[in-house]
């Protein structure tokens, strides 16, 4: 059950009128305060699961800029551990000899094998700092290089004990696009060999032939054959350097996996999910410094030190506050417990394979209370 808190509330008073306890409402929330809540801010209230509750995948990736993992991330990941099917750590980017960049993954597969979580080998065309076509398009016209890159990432996936291999190629040039499936066949013989499966990431199209440089190189219908299965990115509608709106707006979500279902059987689809939002200055111009992301918890708390109250944009399902800070308004559009149960309805209603998540680096537990709520979660 979710309630939305009002003016005069407090977590001994809700407690009381919903027959639970304060200390109940604090931990399923995670309230760092609990004697401060914001007007408008969606808690998540205990509720018995149902036992007949669907089962679905989940998917944590793992992404981090340090040489070490950082222990508030490790943290994190051990938490909601039990909640994940995959963990995916991010990444290892795919050089043009064949060879992959090293990734270390300090404590994570003694956290995925303690908590029955399968690992997946990630790689990336990303080439200077962002994904490269050219690189991708050097890969996909050059077989040896692509059994290279295969018995590389084979290699790693059994020194790391990996159960998957996951593709997250971008901005693939539209030439490119029968090649890119021909890839994934290829790789999928190799993997399905050693008994791994193998995942693609694929960009959130509406239509076959939809234009744009981050679409046309991808078939929906051929990698959705050429794979076990597929992480639609349904966000970043709302993204740093644009105008202020919802990271996923639920018409858009909708619009696209409704799409990908059409072309990629439904058990095969997770939809993708961000826990994060942004903090954007205003007003907004383009060539604006880019908006700040934050967690939904980090959200909150801004909005109690500003003394802000929080709206919920119901056509969007995503909540949103404004504040001033030295004279500049500014605009926060985020995840709660509202939006994230407007998408958990409609991977239910899709019957989808279940939900990736971009980030784990980023505090939203809400989410995982309605997850464990909503659904069973299964291991690998």
């Amino acid at each position: 059950m979710i309630y939305v808190v009002k003016q005069g509330d407090s977590v001994y008073d809700i407690a009381r009128t919903h027959h639970t306890t304060a200390a109940t409402i604090v931990a399923l929330n995670e309230l760092p305060d609990p004697d401060v809540l914001v007007i408008g801010q969606a808690l998540v209230l205990p509720e018995t699961p149902n036992p007949n509750r669907p089962t679905i995948d989940t998917n944590g990736y793992i992404e981090w800029y340090t040489e070490e993992l950082p222990e508030s991330l490790i943290a994190q990941v051990r938490r909601r551990a039990p909640l994940l099917t995959y963990m995916m750590p991010f990444s290892y980017e795919v050089r043009r000899d064949g060879t992959l960049t090293p990734l270390e993954w300090g404590s994570i597969p003694e956290i995925a094998n303690a908590s029955q979580s399968a690992t997946a080998i990630v790689l990336t065309n990303i080439e200077n700092h962002g994904f490269s076509d050219t690189l991708a398009h050097a890969i996909l016209t050059d077989i040896t290089l692509q059994d290279l890159i295969i018995g590389a990432a084979l290699r790693e996936a059994s020194a790391k004990e990996a159960k998957d291999i996951h593709l997250d190629f971008e901005y693939l040039k539209a030439e490119d696009r029968d090649r890119y499936v021909a890839f994934l066949n290829r790789f999928r013989a190799r993997a399905h060999a050693q008994g791994l499966t193998i995942s693609a990431a694929v960009p959130p199209k509406t239509s076959a032939n939809q234009p744009g440089k981050w679409y046309e190189g991808h078939d929906y219908k051929g990698i959705g054959e050429a794979v076990d299965f597929v992480i639609i990115m349904t966000y970043e509608w709302g993204y740093s350097g644009g105008p202020p709106m919802a990271v996923s707006p639920i018409g858009p979500v909708r619009q696209v996996l409704e799409y990908s279902v059409s072309e990629i059987p439904a058990n095969k689809v997770m939809m993708g999910q961000n826990l994060y939002g942004y903090d954007w200055t205003l007003p907004y111009a383009p060539g604006n410094p880019p908006a700040r992301g934050l967690s939904p918890q980090q959200a909150i708390a801004l909005a109690k030190n500003q003394n802000a109250a929080i709206s919920y944009d119901s056509v969007a399902e995503a909540p949103f506050f404004h504040y001033w800070r030295n004279g500049v308004e500014h605009v926060v559009w985020f995840e709660d417990a509202r939006s994230i149960e407007a998408k958990f309805n409609l991977l239910k209603e899709l019957k989808l394979k279940g939900i990736s998540y971009w980030h784990m680096g980023f505090a939203f537990p809400q989410n995982w209370a309605l997850l464990r709520e909503m659904f069973h979660v299964k291991k690998r």
